[in-house]
């Protein structure tokens, strides 16, 4: 575990945390359906799916953006496209979270603005299956289509490719960058991870240490976990937790944010030693008096600004050093 100097989050952070425990009734973390029904799940999701900044106004961030639809296999995905001001440098496949569970292609409306902006690439959002309808590993396999059908687009353009996610989509953005090195999609720039789940299974301390009272629970994580997997087979599988992979030798260079207050960091942490022992070029950085989440209120935090500003600084160096034909390590 990183060592920081900090005993609780940032007084903003713990003035959200009081208002949700006041708003969830005294209960710990976001407020679970007491029963899964299709009226709870889609109030789940509309609670969830809102903007975190008016969406006009996030939108004057760039030229331009509109909707969609990706081929994804044997269907069609919708989605969003972002593109820049100025010269486009590369493109991303961004992947939104909210444990593979809910959040929308309105919720990360912003940040996907914001990060073709400090970028420089055209930023693509997919509105990827969610569970507990579409369960592992149809997350996976939409992401994997729009990645094929981006990496088509980046061929015809001569422009290189990168993953991008946060929380579940974090982790579909880590298993999209291991099956494009499988696959030898060559365009692979970067992959750029926002406090991401990535160990199934495996339960790093953090998980413990921060269960409880920072909002995203021990309890929550168990509940998103039985949403989306299948069988606890599922949760050892490297398409579902890639700590599990036999071999990170080759995955494309990554940077991995964390924040301190959150039972995810653990594993963050862990997968950033297991592609360093592989000679991955990685740069791990952590917000040490944040909770997990935290990029969703950029608007208000300056941690969300400032991550987005350096993930998208990290994507624009990444996609010049590909532009040049070679790879820099940090």
């Amino acid at each position: 575990m990183t060592d920081l100097p900090v005993s609780r989050p940032g007084w903003l952070y713990r003035l959200f945390l009081h208002w949700l425990k006041k708003a969830a009734k005294g209960r710990d973390g976001l407020p679970l359906p007491a029963s899964l029904t299709p009226e709870s799940l889609a109030a789940l999701r509309r609670m969830t799916g809102m903007p975190s900044f008016p969406q006009a106004l996030s939108s004057l961030q760039i030229r331009e953006w509109r909707e969609i639809s990706v081929p994804c296999g044997s269907e069609t995905r919708l989605a969003r496209l972002y593109r820049p001001r100025g010269e486009v440098i590369g493109l991303v496949l961004f992947m939104h979270g909210g444990g593979f569970v809910h959040c929308d292609l309105v919720s990360h409306h912003g940040i996907c603005c914001r990060l073709a902006r400090h970028s420089g690439a055209m930023v693509l959002s997919l509105d990827y299956r969610l569970a507990p309808e579409a369960p592992f590993p149809a997350a996976v396999d939409d992401g994997w289509g729009a990645l094929l059908w981006l990496h088509e687009q980046a061929e015809a353009l001569g422009l290189p490719v990168a993953v991008c996610g946060d929380s579940a989509g974090g982790n579909l953005a880590a298993v999209l960058a291991y099956r494009a090195r499988e696959h030898k999609l060559g365009r692979m720039a970067a992959q750029l991870l926002y406090y991401p789940t990535v160990s199934g299974l495996l339960s790093p301390p953090s998980r413990e240490i921060y269960g409880q009272g920072y909002m995203l629970t021990a309890r929550l994580l168990e509940w998103y976990g039985r949403q989306y997997s299948r069988s606890d087979q599922d949760m050892l599988n490297p398409d579902l937790a890639p700590v599990f992979a036999d071999d990170f030798a080759g995955l494309a260079p990554a940077m991995i944010v964390t924040a301190g207050f959150d039972p995810l960091r653990g594993e963050a942490e862990l997968y950033t030693r297991l592609l360093r022992d592989a000679g991955v070029s990685v740069r791990l950085i952590c917000f040490p008096r944040a909770i997990h989440g935290f990029l969703n209120f950029y608007a208000a935090l300056v941690d969300g600004r400032r991550a987005l500003r350096r993930g998208g600084r990290f994507l624009r160096q990444r996609f010049d050093d590909a532009r040049r034909g070679r790879r820099v390590s940090t």
